[in-house]
């Protein structure tokens, strides 16, 4: 181990990115983090990353969260509205926020947790870290005119992924190994000429734009094609795209494990190297 890495906060960081449903995805990940007894000294997310870590954070395990998202619909997390200064409104979400999580303040989870969201009024990204947890979680996954803006403070906040969409350059100096899960690459597929789908589709361009320094800087990176798939605001597909994440961590794994690249990662795969590897 490098002197440099002896002053690093964190050993193990992990970033999730944002990507609606594709999300569930991240579920998979942390299955397999469960198996190998590897479990994060921190996390940073951004939209759907924000929320399934902070879960993730206040001790859900990955079980737990499939049970709890699948068989959900959109509805249940927001509402139409006449457009004022988004589509829908996020009352619901929020609701469905102080209804699960059992922390209500970052400093009360089980990991330390780092939110990311979008501050609109001065075109900054800003780190929620520390104070309340359902305010920070809402602004992140507030994708612009698709849902209104979280005001936090006097501050509009918006989804985190305008500026960071996957956050590892969060986390990057204060941890010694990085594991990044990326749901949101951006595939060919048919959307609908609507002002929903048109703008949906256009964060999705500049959302991936901004996530290619940040794939350079994971020690572990994992991501899928398959992720594409799927649509944002796709909720009956709960369990396909976390074994998809779950594909997605094992041939991570499986490199690091080929290149025995990391030392404490290859060490803590191996013991579980049988889970890993089941079909």
């Amino acid at each position: 181990m490098t002197q440099e890495s002896n002053h690093k906060t964190y050993k193990l960081g992990l970033a999730l990115s944002g990507g609606g449903a594709k999300g569930f995805a991240h579920l998979g990940v942390f299955k397999l983090l469960e198996e190998c007894g590897l479990m994060p000294d921190v996390i940073v997310g951004t939209s759907v990353g924000s929320l399934m870590g902070t879960l993730f954070a206040d001790g859900y395990s990955a079980d737990e969260l499939k049970e709890l998202f699948t068989g959900r619909e959109f509805s249940e997390f927001a509402q139409l509205q006449l457009p004022k200064s988004g589509l829908f409104d996020s009352k619901r979400f929020r609701y469905f926020l102080k209804r699960h999580l059992r922390a209500k303040t970052f400093e009360e989870l089980k990991i330390p947790m780092i939110v990311v969201a979008t501050d609109l009024d001065n075109g900054e990204s800003h780190e929620f870290k520390s104070g309340p947890i359902v305010e920070a979680v809402t602004a992140s996954c507030s994708i612009p005119i698709i849902f209104s803006p979280v005001v936090i403070n006097g501050v509009h906040y918006v989804d985190g992924g305008l500026f960071h969409n996957f956050p590892v350059s969060i986390i990057r100096d204060m941890c010694e190994r990085v594991i990044g899960v990326n749901v949101s690459p951006l595939v060919p597929q048919k959307y609908k000429q609507t002002i929903f789908h048109i703008a949906e589709r256009s964060y999705h361009y500049m959302f991936r734009a901004n996530t290619l320094e940040d794939r350079e800087m994971c020690d572990v990176l994992i991501e899928a094609e398959e992720f594409g798939m799927y649509k944002t605001f796709d909720l009956e597909n709960v369990e396909q795209i976390a074994r998809i994440g779950y594909d997605a961590a094992i041939r991570a794994f499986e490199l690091v494990i080929q290149e025995n690249k990391y030392e404490t990662l290859v060490k803590a795969i191996m013991a579980r190297k049988n889970n890993i590897l089941m079909p």
